[in-house]
C-alpha cells in the first residue's frame, strides 16, 4: 500500500528526523462522486523529516507514484497565475537560448500542456511527458506531443536513441514528486545537450516553514527543498545549479537553471549562505513547526465553530490539494462548511476526499452569499479576492487560513 524510509531519498543516509505528523489523509485526488459516498476510502499517513547529512526534508512514506498521479484531476489552466508565470517563463527562455525551429523543449510533468503550449504556438518543437490520461489528452487536444510515461534515465536514454536530445528541459513542481530523485536528475543530464539548459522549479522549504504552510504537506509532494539539498543532487549527477531565482508562486517557490557547463552565479551562493546562517540545515529550524501548525488549526476551527454558533453560514473557495490536507488534518468537516467552489470542471459536482463536502460552481457564491468563505486557495489570494469582488461588496467576507487565519 506504501513504503516506509529507511534512508533519505536524495543521499541515502540511514538516519532521518522525524518532525511533523498530520495524521492519515486520504490523496488529494481522491474526490468521490454521489455513488461512492458510501465506499471507504483508503488513507495514508503524512509524517515528515529531515535529512540531517544532505538537508533534504522529505515525507517518510511513499505511496506508489501509479497510485497518486493515473487519475489525477489537477488541471494547471484554471489558475490564472500559473498561466501568467509560465507564460512569462517561456517567452523568456525562447529569448535567452534562441529557440527556433530547429530546437527542442522537453517538460517532464507537463500537465495540460499549459507551458508547452507557448513554445508550439512559435512552432519550436516540444515533447511533454506526463503519466496522468486527462492533462495528457488535453495537452494533445493542444497539438502537444505527450508521452503518457514517468520520466527517468530509462525514459531519457530511449529519447536520445530517438534524437531527441533537448535544448532546454523544463520541470516545474514535479522534482518534488519524484520517489527516485537520482533517476530523475540523472535523466535530465542524459536528455539535455553539453549546451543545454534545464529550468527546474520546485516548492522552498524555507517559506513552507516560516510561513507555516502545512496544507502544502501531501503525498503528492515526497520532498521540501533548501537550495543546499539541491545543489548536492544536482552536483552528484555533473549537473551546475548556476543560477537561482525566489518567486512566491505556490507559497513560495525557486526556480533553478541548471547546466552542463559550471558558471555560478552570485544568486547561488548567497543563498546557501542564508540558508546556513539561519541554521536551515539543522534540525532546530524544524522543532517548533509542529507546535505552530497545531496552533494554526486550533484558531481555525475556533473562527468557524464561533460563526456557527452564530448561525452563520459558511462555504470555502479551492478545491485543492491544499483544501484536502488543511481540512482532514483540521477535522473540519460539513458540520462547519456548507459547500466548496471551484472553476476546475472536472472537479464541480463531486465531493472533497475524507470529508466529503460537494464541490461547486463559483458562481453559487453570489446565488447564495454564504456569510464566510474559508480561502482554502490561499496561495493565489490576490486573485480570487478580485474575481469574488461583487461577493465582497455585497458582504461577503473571506477567511485566510494560512500562515495565521484572518477575516477579510
Amino acid at each position: 500500500m506504501y513504503e516506509t524510509l529507511s534512508s533519505c531519498r536524495s543521499c541515502d543516509a540511514p538516519h532521518l528526523e522525524h518532525f511533523l505528523s498530520l495524521g492519515d489523509i486520504p490523496l488529494m485526488s481522491g474526490f468521490l462522486d454521489g455513488d461512492s459516498l458510501g465506499s471507504p476510502e483508503t488513507r495514508y499517513p503524512l509524517n515528515v523529516g529531515l535529512c540531517p547529512s544532505c538537508s533534504l526534508v522529505q515525507l517518510l512514506e511513499t505511496v506508489p507514484a501509479e497510485t497518486l498521479f493515473a487519475h489525477n484531476p489537477a488541471y494547471a489552466s484554471f489558475a490564472d497565475a500559473v498561466l501568467v508565470h509560465a507564460r512569462d517563463n517561456a517567452h523568456s527562455l525562447i529569448a535567452s537560448q534562441g529557440l527556433d525551429g530547429d530546437s527542442l523543449v522537453v517538460e517532464p510533468g507537463s500537465n495540460d500542456g499549459y507551458m508547452l503550449r507557448h513554445f508550439t504556438e512559435r512552432s519550436i518543437p516540444a515533447v511533454g511527458i506526463d503519466p496522468a490520461e486527462g492533462p495528457a489528452a488535453a495537452a494533445e487536444e493542444l497539438g502537444i506531443v505527450t508521452m503518457r510515461e514517468f520520466f527517468g534515465a530509462r525514459l531519457a536514454a530511449q529519447l536520445v536513441g530517438e534524437d531527441k536530445k533537448a535544448d532546454v528541459v523544463i520541470a516545474n513542481n514535479v522534482l518534488n514528486e519524484v520517489p527516485d530523485l537520482n533517476g530523475f536528475v540523472e535523466g535530465i543530464a542524459i536528455l539535455l545537450k553539453d549546451d543545454g539548459l534545464a529550468v527546474i522549479e520546485v516548492p522552498y522549504v524555507r517559506d513552507l516553514i516560516d510561513l507555516c504552510e502545512f496544507d502544502t504537506i501531501y503525498h503528492e509532494h515526497l520532498c521540501y527543498f533548501s537550495a543546499s539539498a539541491l545543489v548536492e543532487l544536482f552536483g552528484r549527477h555533473g549537473l551546475s545549479v548556476n543560477h537561482i531565482e525566489r518567486y512566491p508562486i505556490h507559497g513560495g517557490s525557486l526556480r533553478l537553471y541548471v547546466a552542463k557547463q559550471v558558471n555560478v552565479k552570485s544568486s547561488v551562493s548567497e543563498l546557501l549562505t542564508q540558508e546556513g546562517e539561519l541554521g536551515l540545515l539543522e534540525a532546530p529550524y524544524y522543532r517548533d513547526f509542529a507546535a505552530r501548525v497545531r496552533h494554526t488549526q486550533r484558531a481555525l476551527v475556533g473562527i468557524l465553530r464561533e460563526a456557527k454558533r452564530e448561525g452563520r453560514r459558511i462555504a470555502a473557495y479551492g478545491a485543492t490539494a491544499k483544501g484536502t490536507i488543511l481540512l482532514n488534518s483540521s477535522g473540519i468537516g460539513v458540520d462547519l462548511i456548507d459547500y466548496v467552489v471551484d472553476r476546475n470542471i472536472h472537479k464541480q459536482g463531486r465531493f472533497m476526499p475524507g470529508v466529503h463536502i460537494p464541490v461547486h460552481d463559483p458562481a453559487k457564491l453570489l446565488e447564495e452569499l454564504p456569510d464566510y468563505v474559508v480561502l482554502l486557495s490561499w496561495t493565489f489570494k490576490d486573485e480570487v479576492l478580485r474575481q469574488q469582488e461583487e461577493y465582497r461588496s455585497k458582504g461577503g467576507r473571506f477567511v485566510v487560513p494560512i500562515p495565521t487565519p484572518t477575516v477579510v
